[in-house]
């Protein structure tokens, strides 16, 4: 073999493993988590995968690490796969979602409860990623369980003029308060956002999710301060919601909003309300 083709080789191995972009590496991390948990088990690989600080919602906040290690191990499986998932350009922070399948007699079971998961991602000093926010939805058996995963294939550009998420976002909640929450996601939207609701398959849309908003009874309330997370062009904020009618609290709950700057502003690319109480159905 000539020196110049081995030279060769080795450029292309090089070019090969740089190529892998970051959005690979976090789609490459959750496919592991989930593997690991139906190799090991459930609370391992949780464990395994999460950062110090980590959040769960079942359905209340709670200390992800603390209610892990809680938890017994047994013979049930929690099957999952990412679908989507995003990065920002630093590649500091992202988030994947997918469909998931409980199977309570092990991972061959036939599956008896279904739904959709957000896991928000930090990469570490280490330079692995850890999660550091998983919430989801549970709802009816869907038409089908994928394991295919698409991303929008480009990134925003990234933030060039170091705009804050939090001065765009508190201006959406300070409008949900006002005059309502669908004004407030008519203005800050994004056309393709991504919407989860308790109950029910995630829906992609601003028109799917301003008529899905029609829904609800009374109106949204939000606290006046929240916290953010930011990282070039993508950030989170969760905190609590309340839909309230005159005095009566209809529903309460969480959330997980993903923002990201695209097209020159912030907007929301994704939402989660997952609610701990609730009025029972009549």
């Amino acid at each position: 073999m000539s020196i110049k083709l081995v030279v060769l080789l080795i450029l292309f191995a090089a070019l090969s493993a740089f190529a892998q972009s970051d959005l690979d590496k976090l789609v490459e991390t959750e496919r592991s988590f989930a593997k690991m948990a139906l190799e090991k088990n459930t609370r391992a690989a949780f464990l395994e995968f999460m950062s110090g600080d980590a959040l769960v919602f079942i359905p209340d906040r709670a200390n992800a690490k603390e209610f892990w290690t809680a938890r017994t191990e047994n013979k049930s499986a929690l099957v999952w796969a990412p679908n989507y998932g995003d990065i920002s350009s630093n590649g500091i922070l992202g988030y994947t979602t997918g469909n998931w399948e409980f199977r309570p007699n092990g991972a061959s079971d036939q599956p008896s409860a279904f739904g959709n998961f957000v896991t928000v991602w930090l990469r570490q000093p280490s330079g692995k990623f850890r999660w550091v926010v998983d919430i989801g939805v549970g709802h009816e058996k869907p038409d089908t369980y994928s394991e295919q995963f698409t991303s929008l294939g480009s990134s925003s550009g990234g933030n060039p003029r170091h705009i804050s998420a939090a001065d765009t976002a508190n201006r959406f909640f300070e409008l949900a308060n006002s005059v309502g929450v669908a004004k407030a996601y008519s203005q800050f939207a994004n056309k393709n956002i991504r919407f989860f609701r308790e109950g029910e398959v995630p829906a992609t849309g601003s028109d799917a999710l301003l008529k899905r908003l029609k829904k609800y009874k009374g109106t949204f309330s939000f606290p006046k301060r929240t916290v953010f997370f930011e990282s070039d062009d993508l950030a989170y904020v969760n905190n609590t919601y309340r839909v309230i009618s005159g005095d009566q609290e209809l529903e309460g709950g969480n959330f997980l909003q993903i923002w990201k700057f695209t097209g020159g502003r912030w907007q929301i690319v994704l939402d989660v309300f997952k609610p701990s109480r609730q009025l029972p159905s009549k």
